[in-house]
């Protein structure tokens, strides 16, 4: 018997002046638009995975404050579940020399109209609902998870 086990990812919603950074990124053939986001790694906090993708998609440094939330979400066209851990915080800095990750093509800055406009062009629903969340003040203290070593 085959054990279930979802997709684990870490996502970051990050805001300055009324826009949110999002990635332009190459996935399942198209060019679809996502929060910096990934795979968790093996051994890895979701703290420490929302970090290391958000360097690694946009070049920007994040530092995480608040639990945005926990999501669960089956992509309709497969057999895979993704959890995400949603985080927010602030940027503490940028390298624009730093490169980007396989398939990445741009960060860029939206307002929540412009992300609307984007329909089908978004990785998924979680990307919308993440800065949905964000506007709407949904915060959680990073306390809330506990890493057991």
């Amino acid at each position: 018997m085959e054990i279930w086990k979802p997709h684990v990812t870490v996502a970051s919603v990050l805001e300055q002046d009324g826009r949110f950074l999002l990635v332009e990124e190459e996935a399942d053939g198209r060019v679809v638009y996502n929060q910096p986001a990934g795979h968790l790694e093996e051994d890895e906090s979701p703290l420490a995975g929302a970090v290391r993708e958000t360097r690694e998609e946009t070049r920007y440094d994040f530092m995480p404050e608040a639990v945005l939330g926990v999501y669960r979400w089956r992509k309709p066209a497969s057999d895979i579940t993704y959890l995400r851990f949603a985080f927010t915080g602030r940027i503490t800095g940028h390298d624009p020399a730093r490169s980007l990750d396989a398939g990445i093509l741009r960060a860029v800055w939206f307002t929540r109209e412009e992300v609307a406009a984007l329909g089908s062009a978004l990785r998924s629903p979680l990307v919308l609902r993440c800065i949905d969340d964000y506007i709407a003040g949904k915060r959680y203290p990073l306390e809330l998870l506990t890493e057991m070593t």
